[in-house]
C-alpha cells in the first residue's frame, strides 16, 4: 500500500510471528510461474504484538532464505496487520485523485489516532457513495513511521531494499482474486488466521467493503495445551497439528474449545458486518493461514456461520515445474503462504 516508483519484480517475505516466508514469482504477462517458496521458523517471541524484538534473529532468517535460495532480487515487498497498521473506510466529497492527494493529510486527521507526522499514509478511491452521489468512499491506510522504519532496517541489514509495503488483508485477497474465481455480486469474507493475529476482510468484487485485524490466532491453541495438558511450548506446537492422527481425547477437547472462541469472534465480526452495510450479505467464507489448517476449525466455523468455508489456495493458478516443486508439498504450505504470494504479485510502484 505504501511507497516507491518503477515496475521492477520484487520478492514477497512475509514476517510472522512464528515464521518467515518467502515467494518468488516470474510475469509471464497475464499469469505468473512460481519461482521459490519456502518457510524458516522464527525463535518464541522474535516477534510480539506485531514488534520485531529480536531483529538479529529475524535477519539471519531472512540471509539464510536468500542464501539457501539463490536469489539476486533486492526489492522486497513485505506486509504489516494487528495495531501496527490503522485501516478506515471514509466517506469524502467527491473531487478528482490530484486534488484528493492535496487534501488527504487535512482530512485523515481526524481518523488516525497519532500524530500525522509520525505516520506513512496512503489511500485509495474505491467508489462514489451509494446514497449520496456528491461524496465518495475512500480507503484509508495508516502505520506508524517508526514500524515501517523496523522493518527498513531489518532489511537493509539483510541486504535488501523494502520497496512495498502492503497490508496483510489485502496481501491475502491479491492472492485469492488470482487463484479463486468470484461472481461480481458476490460478497466474501476472506479470513487469514496467523499465530498471533486474524485479519478479516469482507470484499465484493475487488473491493473492500469491512476489514479488521483482532489479536487471535494459532498461538492460542499452543498455550492452552500447554495449560491443560503439562506441556512445554515445543511440546504444544508440535502436537497440536497431530490431531487427526492421535485423536488424543485431552487434545480434541482442547482444539475444539479454543474453536469455539476463535469461531465466536468471526461471527461476531461478520454479524456486524451484516448488521450494519448496505450491500447484500455475506455468501461465503475463505479462510487461509497456519491457523486454518486446525484439526475441525473449519468444519467449526462453517456450522456456526451457516456459511461455506473453503481453504485459499493460493498456488492453486500458478505456473511450476514439477521436477522443482512437488504438488502434495505446495498443497500443505498453501494456507501458510497466501499472504506471501499476495507479496510477491506486486511490483515497486504499484498503487
Amino acid at each position: 500500500m505504501f511507497l516507491f516508483s518503477k515496475k521492477k519484480e520484487v520478492i514477497g517475505i512475509d514476517i510472522g510471528s512464528s515464521s518467515v516466508k518467502l515467494v518468488q514469482l516470474k510475469d509471464l504477462k497475464g499469469s505468473f510461474q512460481l519461482l521459490n517458496a519456502a518457510i524458516v521458523p522464527l525463535p518464541p517471541e522474535a516477534i510480539v504484538d506485531n514488534t520485531l524484538m529480536d531483529s538479529t534473529a529475524i535477519v539471519a532468517a531472512i540471509k539464510n532464505l536468500i542464501t539457501s535460495l539463490g536469489i539476486k532480487v533486492k526489492d522486497i515487498a513485505c506486509s504489516i496487520s494487528g495495531n501496527s497498521v490503522i485501516i478506515r473506510k471514509i466517506i469524502l466529497p467527491a473531487m478528482p485523485l490530484e486534488e484528493l492527494e492535496d487534501q488527504i493529510t487535512w482530512e485523515a486527521e481526524q481518523y488516525i489516532p497519532f500524530d500525522i507526522n509520525d505516520v506513512n499514509m496512503d489511500f485509495q478511491i474505491l467508489s462514489p457513495d451509494s446514497i449520496d452521489p456528491s461524496k465518495m468512499n475512500v480507503l484509508l491506510v495508516a502505520s506508524k513511521k517508526d514500524i515501517i522504519n523496523d522493518y527498513v532496517t531489518v532489511f537493509n541489514e539483510s541486504g535488501l531494499h523494502l520497496a512495498v509495503v502492503d497490508v496483510d488483508s489485502f496481501a491475502v485477497q491479491n492472492a485469492f482474486e488470482m487463484n479463486h474465481d468470484a461472481g461480481s455480486e458476490d460478497v466474501l469474507a476472506l479470513i487469514n488466521i496467523g499465530a498471533s493475529v486474524m485479519n478479516i476482510n469482507v470484499i465484493k468484487d475487488g473491493v473492500t467493503l469491512f476489514t479488521r485485524d483482532v489479536q487471535m490466532g494459532g498461538n492460542l491453541y499452543t498455550e492452552e495445551i500447554q495449560k491443560q495438558m503439562g506441556l512445554s511450548s515445543s511440546e504444544a506446537e508440535s502436537i497440536k497439528t497431530l490431531a487427526h492422527e492421535t485423536r488424543n481425547s485431552a487434545l480434541l477437547e482442547v482444539l475444539g474449545k479454543v474453536n469455539e472462541t476463535i469461531t465466536q469472534e468471526i461471527r461476531r465480526s461478520l454479524d456486524f458486518y451484516n448488521s450494519t452495510a448496505n450491500e447484500d450479505r455475506i455468501i461465503k467464507i475463505f479462510v487461509s493461514g497456519g491457523g486454518s489448517k486446525v484439526f475441525l476449525l473449519v468444519e467449526t466455523i462453517s456450522e456456526k456461520t451457516g456459511l461455506p468455508v473453503e481453504v485459499i489456495n493460493p498456488f492453486a493458478k500458478l505456473k511450476y515445474n514439477e521436477k522443482d516443486f512437488d504438488p502434495e508439498y505446495l498443497q500443505e504450505i498453501g494456507p501458510f503462504m497466501a499472504v506471501t504470494v499476495g507479496l510477491a504479485i506486486r511490483r515497486v510502484g504499484d498503487k
